[in-house]
């Protein structure tokens, strides 16, 4: 699969990836890792408003929100909450932030379901590792899928 297909700034991440040996690929997901953003104190003080990725390995919580823009479609904002003893769960939230943070629905849908491969981190990580990270990047785009319905 091309980078083609990807919104500009997941393309850029992937490419970045696929640019380092196997090694140094671990290191930038350990990168993307301490990058990963707080949640805001609105979500901290309210874990409900979380949900849990139960397929990843390490507990992982994200949510949704939707910002409205004047020009065009809503922007999806993006939130994760992975505690700091799992660096390969918040390396791929990290990714997943830093690509599809602020992206339209459209835009993230687009999305293909297998695009954690193409981190090349498939020889690098566990397949359990990997289909969390699957997973994740699923329930976005079913929480993307599901907001979008409702505001049309």
């Amino acid at each position: 699969m091309s980078t083609n297909t990807l919104p500009t700034a997941l393309a850029e991440i992937v490419d970045d990836f696929q640019a380092l040996s196997e090694p140094e690929r671990l290191q930038l997901l350990l990168e993307f890792s301490r990058g990963l953003p707080e949640l805001p104190e609105r979500l901290t003080n309210h874990p409900e408003l979380l949900e849990q990725v139960v397929e990843c390995q390490s507990p992982l919580f994200l949510t949704i929100e939707s910002e409205r823009r004047t020009d065009g479609p809503s922007a999806y904002r993006l939130f994760f909450k992975a505690p700091p003893e799992a660096p390969t769960t918040r390396g791929f939230a990290g990714v997943l932030h830093e690509g599809l943070d602020g992206l339209t629905a459209e835009e993230i849908l687009a999305v293909p379901d297998d695009m954690p491969e193409l981190l090349g981190l498939t020889r690098a990580i566990t397949p359990l590792r990997m289909r969390g990270m699957t997973a994740m990047l699923g329930r976005i785009k079913r929480k993307v899928a599901a907001a979008n319905k409702l505001e049309s």
